[in-house]
């Protein structure tokens, strides 16, 4: 099995894709190649080149704007008012392929692209939703810091990302 990560494209079958939410595979069947086009966010495929069609897994990519105010406090003075990010909007496995390490492949592939990203523009870090209590804790073991009053917005700031990726 040799695995790619590449940009979704018609050469990918969506329909067949199920992570077991409804919602995430809604996304991925009818919004998110419109997306790509549109310049709104960038999704990225998990396949196996032996069968390029066929989606192991996904995420989506997008660039927001945060105010410190929704930053952890220690965090919030060493900022302006409003800060640029990244974002990780979506992460999932197929059904079939879950607990295998994939996305843990994908969300270090984000951290890199930001970290890419971070070296020809300003981006304070990587932010993350965690929609379940178990996704939080799953995100917080690579870095991630809970937001104040926003229990499933997590941010990664960019030197820990740095870290991260150095080890």
């Amino acid at each position: 099995m040799t695995l790619q990560i590449e940009v979704l494209s018609k050469v990918h079958d969506r329909t067949t894709f199920d992570c077991g939410d409804v919602e995430l595979n809604t996304f991925l069947q009818r919004v998110a190649r419109q997306h790509i086009t549109k310049g709104i966010s960038k999704t990225f495929v998990l396949v196996d080149s032996a069968n390029p069609a066929e989606i192991i897994a996904y995420m989506t990519i997008v660039v927001c704007e945060v105010f410190t105010d929704d930053i952890p406090h220690n965090w919030k003075r060493k900022y302006p008012r409003k800060i640029p990010a990244a974002k990780l909007a979506r992460l999932a496995v197929a059904n079939d392929s879950q607990r295998k390490g994939y996305g843990e492949l994908l969300l270090i592939d984000v951290m890199q692209k930001t970290l890419n990203v971070a070296e020809n523009m300003g981006v304070a870090g990587l932010f993350v939703d965690a929609k379940h209590e178990r996704t939080k804790a799953y995100y917080s073991q690579f870095g991630f810091i809970s937001m104040p009053e926003q229990l499933d917005n997590l941010f990664l700031p960019l030197s820990t990302l740095e870290k991260n990726m150095d080890t």
